[in-house]
C-alpha cells in the first residue's frame, strides 16, 4: 500500500477525540455492537466490519455508475475478464481467443464456476448479462454497435461476431468500473434496463445476505464456500480471488468524524474515504493505519441535464463553466493543497491523453464578468437551477454549495436541494422535468483511471437519451469517438482525443473541477489488502 508520507500527510498520527453519537450514527453504532457481541459469542468467525463512503440502496450494477454499487458487485459478482495492476486484460472466468481477421472472439468458461443457489454458469448467462450490460455502458454500446452475433455455442463457449473488427474489445470488457460487465444468471440479466433486478444471486467470491441488508444502514456479506479462485496471484481486479474471513459487514455513518472515532477505538476495521481535514485524529494512534489507495486519484466533475432550460443553451452552460473555478472548489473540499491538483483534462492529468484545452478559465479561477455577459447573451430569463446537493458524503458535498454562490453571483437563479447520496443517485436517472422531480445540475467524482480514455469515460457519450446522466445529443463526438477508434496508433489516438477534448469543453459536456487524493483508514490487523482503485475485500486477512 502506498503510505500517506509526504507534507501535510507526513502528520498522520494525533490522538483521536471522543465524539457523540447522533441519529443514524447511534444506530450504526449498535450495529458495530451487535457485530462485536456475536464475535464474542462466536470466536472463531472472522468478520470485517467497514465504513464505505455512502450507503447502499440500490443493487443494480447496470442501471447506475455509483461507486457503492460497483463495490457492492465486484463483492458478489464476477467477470469475464479483468484488469491487472499494469492495466493488462487478464482471464478471470473465461479465457479467449481471437480469429486472425479479428472478427470473431471465443470465450471459454472456467472450470469450478458456480452460482450462489448452485447452479453451474454458463456461457447462456454470460450471453444474456453481456447483452443487457451492452445497453447501458458507453463502451458497450460501441461494441454492440459492430456486433453480428453474440451466442452460447454451448454450455462454456460464447462466441462474439463482429460485422467490422473493434480493436478495443477486450480492453472494453475487462474495465474495473463504469460499469464493468458483471455476469449474473441469465433469468435475472433479462430484466429490462428501465428496471432494477429484484434478485441478487451471483458466482463472486462472497454472497449477498438479502435478509440482514437494511437500505442504506448495513449490508452483510458472507464467503462463498463453493467459489473456486484462480491459481495466479491477485492483481487489482485480475488473479485469484481467494477469501480468508468469514463475514464483511458494511455499516453507515454519516458522519465522518464518528467514523474516524470508531476506526480511532477498534470499533470498525476499515474506513474507505477519511476526510484530510480528519487525518490528524488518527495520529499516535498504533493500531490504525493512513494511507493512499492510487496516486492518481480521483476528479471531481459537474454535469448538467441537457434536456431542460436552461442547460439545453450551450451559451448558458459556457456561463456557468465560466463562473466555476476549481481553486474555490478543491480548496473547500479537500483544504490542503497536498491533495489536491487543478486540471482541466477531461482524460484526467498524469495519463497519457491529457490535455487541458477549453479549460482556461476554470483553471484561472474563473471569470465571474464574463459569465455575467455571457448569461446576458444567452436570453437566461431566470429560469430556476434545480442543484442537488449530497448532504451524508463528505466528497461531494461541498462542490454544490461552492457552485450554488458562483452561479448566484453570476445571475443565475438556484434552487439549492438537500438530499442524501443514494436518493441523488436515484433521482438523477430520472428525465422528469425539474420542476416534476427532475433536476439541472449536480456534481460527482470519478476515480481516474475510469475516465482516461474516450472509450470507458461515461460522460462522453452523445447518444441522447442512451448516453449517461444529463443525455446530451452530440453527432460529432460520437464520430470523434469512432475516428479514436479507427487510430491506427497511439500517437494518433493522442491527436483525436485533443479533438475530443477541445470539442467536448465548448459544448461544456461536463464540468472539470480538478483531482484530489482521499486517504483510506484500516486497522493494522488488516493485511494484505490490494493496492487498487476500487477496494476490494478478497485477500484480505484480519490477524487476531
Amino acid at each position: 500500500m502506498l503510505s500517506v508520507e509526504t507534507g501535510a500527510a507526513s502528520r498522520l498520527k494525533a490522538e483521536s477525540r471522543p465524539c457523540r453519537l447522533t441519529g443514524l450514527g447511534r444506530l450504526a453504532a449498535g450495529l458495530v455492537a451487535g457485530t462485536l457481541l456475536a464475535g464474542s459469542a462466536m470466536a472463531q468467525e472472522k468478520v470485517i466490519t467497514a465504513v464505505m463512503h455512502s450507503g447502499l440502496r440500490v443493487t443494480d450494477p447496470v442501471i447506475t455508475t455509483a461507486h457503492i454499487v460497483r463495490n457492492h458487485a465486484y463483492m458478489i459478482y464476477d467477470v469475464l475478464i479483468a484488469v491487472d495492476e499494469n492495466f493488462t486484460p487478464r482471464p478471470q472466468m473465461a479465457d479467449w481467443t481471437i480469429s486472425d481477421d479479428k472478427l470473431t472472439y471465443t470465450f471459454t468458461l472456467r472450470d469450478g464456476l458456480k452460482f450462489h443457489d448452485g447452479a453451474p454458469v454458463t456461457a447462456e448467462d454470460a450471453v444474456a448479462s453481456l447483452k443487457r450490460w451492452g445497453q447501458k455502458d458507453s463502451g458497450g454500446q460501441l461494441i454492440f454497435d459492430v456486433t453480428d452475433s453474440l451466442t452460447a455455442a454451448d454450455d462454456k463457449t460464447l462466441v462474439w461476431q463482429l460485422k467490422e473488427p473493434y480493436a478495443p474489445l477486450i480492453e472494453t470488457l475487462a474495465k474495473m468500473s463504469a460499469l464493468p460487465p458483471f455476469i449474473m444468471p441469465a433469468s435475472v440479466a433479462a430484466t429490462p434496463v428501465s428496471e432494477s433486478i429484484k434478485s441478487f444471486i451471483g458466482s463472486g467470491p462472497f454472497r449477498f445476505v438479502e435478509s440482514e441488508f437494511q437500505p442504506g444502514v448495513s449490508v452483510t456479506y458472507e464467503k462463498f464456500a463453493d467459489y473456486v479462485p484462480r491459481d495466479e496471484p491477485s492483481s487489482w481486479m485480475a488473479g485469484g480471488k481467494k477469501v480468508y474471513v468469514d463475514k464483511v459487514k458494511w455499516v453507515t455513518m454519516p458522519d465522518a468524524q464518528t467514523a474516524v472515532n470508531a476506526l480511532s477505538s477498534g470499533e470498525i476495521d476499515y474506513m474507505e474515504q477519511v476526510p484530510v481535514d480528519l487525518l490528524p485524529l488518527l495520529e499516535g494512534n498504533e493500531d490504525v493505519v493512513s494511507e493512499l489507495r492510487d496516486p492518481l486519484g480521483y476528479q471531481t466533475m459537474g454535469r448538467m441535464n441537457f434536456l431542460y432550460p436552461p442547460f439545453d443553451n450551450v451559451k448558458v452552460r459556457k456561463a456557468a463553466m465560466m463562473a466555476i473555478s476549481q481553486e474555490q472548489v478543491l480548496a473547500t473540499l479537500i483544504g490542503n493543497p497536498d491533495y489536491y491538483k487543478i486540471c482541466g483534462a477531461l482524460f484526467g492529468c498524469g495519463t497519457p491523453l491529457a490535455d487541458e484545452t477549453g479549460a482556461e478559465s476554470l483553471i484561472s479561477g474563473g471569470n465571474i464578468e464574463e459569465a455575467k455577459k455571457l448569461l446576458a447573451e444567452s436570453g437566461y430569463d431566470g429560469t430556476p437551477v434545480v442543484l442537488m446537493q449530497p448532504t451524508d458524503v463528505p466528497a461531494i458535498s461541498a462542490q454544490p454549495v461552492v457552485a450554488a454562490q458562483a452561479l448566484r453571483d453570476a445571475g443565475f437563479t438556484v434552487d439549492l436541494q438537500p438530499m442524501d447520496w443514494q436518493t441523488l443517485v436515484t433521482r438523477r436517472a430520472s428525465q422528469s422535468k425539474p420542476s416534476e422531480g427532475g433536476w439541472n445540475l449536480f456534481f460527482t467524482n470519478w476515480a481516474v483511471p475510469e475516465i482516461a480514455s474516450p472509450l470507458i469515460n461515461p460522460m462522453l457519450n452523445g447518444r441522447g437519451s442512451a448516453a449517461w446522466f444529463g443525455w446530451p445529443t452530440d453527432e460529432k463526438l460520437e464520430a470523434l469517438r469512432k475516428e479514436f477508434i479507427a487510430a491506427g496508433s497511439a500517437e494518433e489516438q493522442v491527436e483525436v482525443a485533443k479533438k475530443i477534448q477541445a470539442h467536448a469543453m465548448d459544448v461544456v459536456n461536463y464540468i472539470p473541477l480538478g483531482q484530489y487524493l482521499t486517504p483510506q483508514g484500516r486497522s493494522v490487523k488488516l493485511v494484505d489488502m490490494i493496492p487498487s482503485p476500487v477496494p476490494v475485500f478478497w485477500n484480505m486477512k484480519k490477524e487476531d
